[in-house]
């Protein structure tokens, strides 16, 4: 029978000071402070309409009013 390779088991071993840790942290929150202020102002230059809307439409001009149209109970077509 053939013989088993023993495997090496690598083990990862990552220290940081109480200074490293800080200065991890100051550097997160400048990043994520950026990343806030970058979508707010992408967030108010996309709602932000280029051109004003125009409807053509003024307040109190309607002159010719149409009367509404009531349906009869009777009238209805029922399968």
């Amino acid at each position: 029978m053939a013989t088993q390779k023993k495997r090496r088991q690598t083990k990862i071993k990552f220290e940081l000071t109480r200074t490293g840790i800080g200065s991890i942290a100051i550097v997160c929150f400048c990043i994520f402070l950026w990343m806030f202020l970058l979508g707010v102002w992408a967030g108010q230059s996309l709602l932000k309409p280029s051109d004003p809307v125009v409807t053509g439409f003024k307040a109190g001009t309607v002159q010719q009013e149409q009367p509404v149209i009531h349906l009869d109970e009777k009238k209805k077509i029922k399968p």
